[in-house]
């Protein structure tokens, strides 16, 4: 089966803010070999947000690790704003990469005894942004998240729900244009997972920042602007979300 470049409707009237050109990535060697990605094309319009579907194994996670730069294909390209990640120097593309993405994964990924406010800066402090500054924006993105308050304590002992709201805030910290979230509510229950999920919609919402959410959920799909499904490393269907159903 030919891979296609599943769009959205909306997306030739909007700029492109992220491509995939039939990329393939392969784990292992011999027995242990493993094809995680078999050909795979799509765009995503700036501004849209798109669920990656599909049972474990099928692929969604190394999707969105090489859309997000986190990894790099064995074949294929991925290009960001018109730029070919391959033209980038490994400086070049970390330095993209820190300015362009925000990352919400389940595991949190905390600095182990850090405040709050100390784990939302991380990306600031790591483009070398001057303490004061990053202080201010640091406390204006847990603004956001209403956060805030809980800027001193210790990140370990948030709950569930306010950690995640924490990673939220860490991922705003640096203006991202994309934010991927990997099962951002997988390790929630569901009151304080629709919490999270309204919150990262209305970022896409009102501020316009491209979500791209890799989830084995249906509900949380169906509030996507489209849901792109994958099944052993292909893309086997891609379906377009109504308006009134994502509000």
């Amino acid at each position: 089966m030919a891979a296609r470049p599943w769009q959205n409707p909306k997306a030739s009237r909007t700029i492109q803010i992220l491509e995939a050109h039939a990329i393939k990535k392969s784990y292992g060697s011999g027995e242990s070999y493993f094809e995680a990605l078999k050909g795979v094309s799509l765009s995503i319009a700036a501004g849209e947000s798109v669920a990656i579907v599909g049972k474990s194994g099928s692929g969604k996670s190394t999707l969105m690790h090489l859309l997000a730069l986190l990894d790099t294909p064995d074949d294929g390209r991925i290009v960001v704003e018109g730029t070919d990640a391959d033209s980038l120097s490994a400086t070049a593309l970390n330095k993209l990469r820190n300015s362009a993405f925000g990352f919400v994964f389940q595991q949190f990924f905390m600095i182990p005894n850090a405040s709050v406010l100390e784990n939302v800066v991380l990306p600031l402090k790591i483009a070398g942004m001057p303490r004061g500054r990053r202080t201010e924006r640091g406390m204006d993105v847990l603004r956001q998240v209403e956060m805030d308050d809980k800027a001193g304590n210790l990140a370990t002992a948030l709950s569930g729900g306010q950690k995640q709201r924490m990673v939220i805030a860490r991922a705003l910290a640096n203006e991202p244009r994309i934010i991927f979230a990997d099962e951002p509510t997988g390790n929630l229950d569901s009151a304080t997972g629709t919490v999270v999920e309204d919150l990262l919609f209305e970022l896409n919402e009102r501020h316009g920042i491209t979500l791209v959410i890799v989830t084995h959920d249906e509900e949380l799909a169906e509030r996507c602007d489209r849901r792109i499904y994958l099944k052993d490393g292909l893309i086997v269907d891609s379906a377009a979300t109504a308006v009134e159903v994502r509000r």
